[in-house]
C-alpha cells in the first residue's frame, strides 16, 4: 500500500512526527512525504524535521506565502502532479491549513481516497479560513479520524457519521513520547533566558485578526507589558513583519521584562510552556499543549476549536481589552482536574490500522 502524506505547516509536522513512524513500521506500507512549503522559514519548518526526526520530504513544492486563492491554487497544481506520478492508494492530510484543503481536493478529483487526521473539529465561525478548510476536507474524505468525542458529534450532526472514527489526538501521542525530554530541557531553557520558573508568561500570536490589526496588536502588547510579569514572546514571521513595519518593536523595548525571540522548536517551546505562570496565545495547537502540560492558558480569540480545554478554567477566551486580558492572565491556577478527552496516546496506531483496513 502506498500512502502520500501531505504536510506544509508547523502543526502538521508535529502530527506527522507521531503518525509517520507508525505507518513506516507497518508491513506492506510505503509512505511518500510531500511538503507544500507553506511554512518555509527554517525556524518554522526545518527545525521540526531535524528535532522530531521526521523523514525528509520526498517532494517539496516550495509554494511559500500568498493570498489564500493563490497559495491553494499553486498547491493544487503541484500536488496533482505528484499524485499522477506516484499513483498512491491513499492520501493522508492533517488539520486545517491550505495544504490540507489542496491535498484533499487534488486527491478526490483524481479519485484517490482521502484520510483526514483531526476531522470534525469546528469553531462554528466561517469567517475563519481554517474553518472552511476543515468543512470542505471532511466532506470529500473517506476516513475521518476524530481526536475527541466532540469532533465525532460534530460530524454526526453533519451527516458524516459513517466515515467518522474516534482515534484520540495524535498531538497527545507525541507529547507523551517527548514528556521526559521536555522536562530535561526546561531548566537550561529557563536559565538561558534568565527567567524565573513559574513567574513568566509565554506568548504566541499569529492569527490575522490579532496581528494584522495594528491597534489590536498594540492593545495586546500593552496589556502584557502592564501585567508586571516577564514576557517570553517567540515571534511568528507574520507577526514580526507587522511589528517591525509599525515600529512596535521600539514600543516593546520600553520594558526590560519583554523577551522577543525567534520561533522555538517543539521540545524547547513545551519546556518553557511547562514552567510558565501562564500561556497567552491564539493558536489552537498551543491551547491543547497547555492543557496536556497543566499550564493555564489565555486565548485571545472569540472562539476555540477545542472546547474541552475550557473545562475547569484551564483555558479562557478573552478579547484584547486591557482589563479583561489582565484579569485572565493574572487568574489563580485552576483547581479542577483535566480529563482524558484527547485519548490515551495511541491515536497513531489506530489511524494506521484503519487506513490499512480501508475503513
Amino acid at each position: 500500500m502506498k500512502i502520500v502524506t501531505i504536510v506544509g505547516a508547523r502543526p502538521q509536522f508535529i502530527k506527522a512526527a507521531a503518525v509517520s513512524p507508525v505507518l513506516r513500521a507497518t508491513e506492506g506500507v510505503k509512505e511518500i512525504l510531500l511538503h507544500t512549503g507553506q511554512h518555509y522559514d527554517a525556524n518554522m519548518s526545518d527545525v521540526f524535521f531535524e528535532e522530531l526526526k521526521i523523514p525528509m520530504p520526498d517532494y517539496n513544492l516550495g509554494i511559500g506565502s500568498g493570498t489564500h486563492g493563490e497559495q491553494t491554487g499553486r498547491m493544487l497544481e503541484g500536488i496533482e502532479e505528484v499524485l499522477l506520478k506516484e499513483k498512491p492508494d491513499w492520501v493522508l492530510v492533517y488539520g486545517d491549513t491550505n495544504s490540507t484543503l489542496a491535498g484533499a481536493l487534488a486527491a478526490v478529483k483524481l479519485h484517490i481516497p482521502v484520510a483526514h487526521v483531526e476531522a470534525g473539529v469546528r469553531n462554528f465561525d466561517r469567517r475563519i479560513p481554517e474553518e472552511i478548510n476543515r468543512i470542505v476536507t471532511d466532506r470529500v474524505s473517506d476516513l475521518l479520524f476524530c481526536p475527541t468525542v466532540t469532533a465525532v458529534e460534530n460530524l454526526n450532526k453533519e451527516g458524516l457519521s459513517a466515515f467518522a472514527h474516534l482515534t484520540g489526538d495524535v498531538m497527545l501521542d507525541l507529547f507523551l513520547i517527548w514528556e521526559q525530554e521536555i522536562e530535561n530541557l526546561a531548566e537550561p531553557a529557563i536559565r538561558e533566558l534568565e527567567l524565573k520558573a513559574g513567574e513568566y508568561l509565554l506568548v504566541t500570536l499569529h492569527r490575522p485578526l490579532n496581528v494584522d490589526n495594528i491597534p489590536r496588536l498594540k492593545s495586546i502588547l500593552t496589556a502584557l507589558l502592564e501585567s508586571g510579569r516577564q514576557i517570553v514572546f517567540p515571534v511568528h514571521p507574520r507577526t514580526y513583519k507587522n511589528i517591525m513595519k509599525n515600529e512596535l518593536g521600539k514600543f516593546m523595548e520600553q520594558s526590560p521584562n519583554f523577551r522577543q525571540i525567534p520561533p522555538l522548536s517543539y521540545a524547547r517551546f513545551l519546556a518553557l510552556a511547562k514552567h510558565a505562570y501562564g500561556i497567552v496565545t491564539d493558536s489552537g495547537g498551543v491551547q491543547k499543549e497547555a492543557y496536556f502540560l497543566g499550564t493555564p492558558c489565555t486565548t485571545i480569540f472569540p472562539n476555540t476549536p477545542w472546547p474541552e480545554t475550557l473545562k475547569s478554567g484551564w483555558n479562557v477566551l478573552v478579547e484584547p481589552e486591557k482589563e479583561s486580558l489582565l484579569k485572565a492572565v493574572g487568574r489563580r491556577r485552576p483547581e479542577g482536574e483535566r480529563g482524558a478527552e484527547f485519548g490515551k496516546g495511541d491515536a497513531a496506531s489506530r489511524i494506521a490500522k484503519l487506513i490499512c483496513n480501508g475503513r
